[in-house]
């Protein structure tokens, strides 16, 4: 009874083992291929020409780059000035390292980073930017001031630390009106959430700008709002009862500068004055909204008020474009300019003739 018994369990066993390979191909080495390629880098901080700022002589930084390969990475050689500063070679993911490397004594300078990569077969790849550590001061910001970009190699705000987001790929030239200066490219522009920025009905913006006459019009600053009433591309830009666009257009050989508020029931149209990019120079702009009146500056002086039949509302307003209508201002081909803008200090508050004229005249 017993061998029975036995005799069956192990017939059951058979055909459930049977059963469950019935299907299924057998397990064969694949064969991994060739490693043909050779690895590839990108280093995303800092960039070429950046100005890393600190307000310590020797500073704490994180070096940001992608190594990655068709293969394996065997190495990733980090050299600062030519010394060895760090070599990875353990991976998560063996094709690809995603890396923020922590180098604690960055000293005033100029300096150069290479990052090197290398795979099993000895193929190798590198990658070298230049840049400037220098020591600066806190910036304290000034009554009401809710902004500050010196567009000093990055898109960082030196007020609240917080970074612009990119879209496109605009870039840093060396010829700002103070060290370096943001450049436009087409279809580029800067934009950064406003929740926490709008508490008052006034507003104010002071900034450099070499213009471009190319393309003939462009967004400058615009803080629109969405139209949730038609929600979906295209129809959540255009909806000018609320917020402002700063912006330019052709007006012959020359640029005229405006602005449009609106202010709940309607729009308030202010067409500023004109400015001759031809002669190559760095214009001061300006404009404040007050409860009452749009007002524009050009080189520290008053070029056109206009009335505001109510106070701006600001309802829906919660990003700010910087160099391009879009994407909520695009009418009448609004779009990116390709500009110099430089020292860009924003303000929730009216600022004065006065302190416009300071501003224009302490870097003139």
């Amino acid at each position: 009874m017993k061998l029975l018994k036995y005799l069956f369990i192990c017939s059951l066993l058979a055909v459930i083992a049977v059963a469950c390979n019935k299907g299924l191909d057998p397990i064969n080495p694949v064969d991994p291929g060739t490693d043909e390629l050779s690895p590839e880098i990108s280093i995303t901080f800092p960039t070429e020409g950046k100005i890393v700022r600190s307000p310590d002589s020797v500073a704490t930084v994180f070096f940001k780059f992608l190594a990655s390969d068709d293969f394996e990475l065997k190495s990733v050689v980090v050299n600062l000035d030519g010394t060895e500063i760090g070599n990875i070679t353990s991976f998560k993911d063996y094709r690809r390292l995603d890396a923020s490397f922590e180098y604690g004594e960055l000293r005033n300078g100029e300096h150069t980073l290479t990052v090197t990569a290398s795979d099993f077969t000895d193929k190798t790849a590198s990658k070298t930017v230049n840049f400037l550590k220098i020591t600066t001061e806190v910036y304290v910001p000034l009554d009401g001031e809710v902004m500050y970009f010196p567009f000093d190699g990055d898109y960082m705000d030196a007020i609240a630390a917080k970074e612009l987001t990119i879209v496109g790929a605009p870039d840093f030239v060396n010829e700002g009106k103070i060290n370096l200066a943001y450049q436009g490219a087409t279809d580029s522009y800067l934009t950064i959430q406003t929740d926490d920025m709008i508490t008052t009905h006034e507003f104010s913006a002071s900034f450099w700008m070499k213009i471009n006459a190319v393309p003939d019009r462009a967004g400058i600053l615009t803080m629109s709002a969405e139209d949730l009433a038609n929600p979906g591309y295209p129809n959540v830009q255009n909806l000018r009862t609320s917020g402002f666009r700063f912006f330019r257009e052709a007006s012959g050989t020359k640029q005229i500068i405006k602005d449009n508020v609106g202010f709940g029931t309607g729009e308030c149209w202010n067409d500023g004055g004109l400015v001759d990019p031809s002669t190559g120079e760095w214009f001061h702009l300006a404009f404040t909204i007050s409860e009452t009146t749009s007002s524009i500056y050009i080189n520290g002086e008053l070029a056109r008020e206009s009335v505001l039949t109510a106070p701006i509302d600001w309802t829906g307003c919660n990003l700010l474009s910087i160099m391009s209508g879009a994407p909520r201002f695009t009418e009448w081909n609004h779009f990116s300019d390709l500009s110099l803008l430089d020292e860009l200090h924003i303000f929730k508050r009216v600022l004065t003739p006065e302190e416009i004229q300071s501003f224009y005249a302490a870097k003139k």
